[in-house]
């Protein structure tokens, strides 16, 4: 597994939810242990990119070499810091992410000459739930130099394998799990979906 590492992004600024969404509770857990644990199956051991001063308690911990950059900055400090060739990119504040998805999209990555593999739903890439050969840190430095920030511009002159809706929908994963966090009422549906989802599970253990 030495060819693949794996990096939460926990640097954003939550300015809409008004607090750290990393150090929010979903089911008794926080985010971001959630996101370490959901990417210790594909790698090791999982690195973050954030504040050493928040996050090293939870991990090893990579700051971004171009702050205030947004998501760009994120991942362009992940692939200066990774000594592997591909690198598995999750955002913390993507709770459903399923497992067996991040071991599909590792594999497609390995397969490939592709220098991003990313999925794309509902019209839009999720480039925040990808896998980015290391490569990838030269294109993302010259557009945090020239101040682009936006990452899916930078898809259009690079080899990219994309996983279409159909490619998922034939291996039976959802495109909800891309739902992403990002204010108090999106926190709240997350907290009644993930109740529901534990309802028949805790059922189940109590008729057993």
């Amino acid at each position: 597994m030495g060819d693949l590492s794996a990096f939460v992004l926990a640097g954003g600024k939550s300015t809409r939810m008004g607090t750290d969404k990393a150090l929010l509770e979903l089911s008794g857990r926080l985010l971001l242990s959630r996101a370490l644990a959901l990417l210790s199956g594909i790698a090791p051991a999982p690195y973050i990119v954030g504040s050493a001063a928040k996050f090293s308690g939870y991990g090893q911990v990579f700051e971004d070499q171009f702050p205030n950059c947004g998501p760009l900055g994120g991942i362009h400090a992940a692939l200066c810091a990774s000594s592997a060739p591909w690198n598995l990119i999750l955002a913390v504040d993507m709770p459903f992410v399923e497992a067996g998805f991040l071991g599909f999209l590792a594999e497609l990555a390995r397969g490939t000459k592709a220098v991003v593999t990313v999925p794309r739903a509902g019209g839009h890439w999720q480039p925040l739930c990808a896998v980015y050969h290391k490569s990838f840190a030269h294109v993302a430095e010259a557009a945090l130099r020239q101040g682009k920030n936006k990452i899916d511009p930078l898809f259009t002159d690079l080899e990219t394998r994309v996983v279409e809706e159909e490619e998922m929908a034939r291996h039976s994963f959802p495109l909800s799990m891309f739902r992403n966090l990002n204010t108090p009422e999106e926190l709240a549906e997350a907290i009644k979906v993930s109740k529901l989802a534990f309802e028949p599970m805790k059922r189940t253990i109590a008729g057993s």
